[in-house]
């Protein structure tokens, strides 16, 4: 089973994902103001390579930012390479 989790600490925070408990990657991101958050970072460990799940934790993040009412910086080249293929999450692209 695969599951996502959401930790935020003031301004940083992260959507962790884990495959049978165990930590397989994260997102990182920043706040930038109320209105927005950057997401810097994406790295999924190397025994969990292939699964989708850099994909699972951009779009976890766009969940996030629709439910919220703000937008995403995709500075991490794998989160942009995301926004730049996938039209349908341009609605939350800042």
């Amino acid at each position: 089973m695969v599951k996502i989790e959401r930790e935020e600490n003031q301004r940083k925070g992260r959507f962790a994902i884990y495959d049978e408990g165990k930590f397989a990657g994260e997102m990182t991101y920043t706040w930038a103001g109320t209105t927005k958050f950057i997401i810097d970072h994406t790295g999924i460990e190397e025994a969990f390579g292939g699964k989708g799940y850099g994909k699972m934790l951009v779009m976890k993040a766009v969940e996030f930012a629709r439910e919220k009412g703000v937008k995403i910086l995709p500075l991490c080249p794998f989160a942009k390479a995301e926004f730049d293929k996938n039209s349908s999450i341009a609605d939350v692209r800042f």
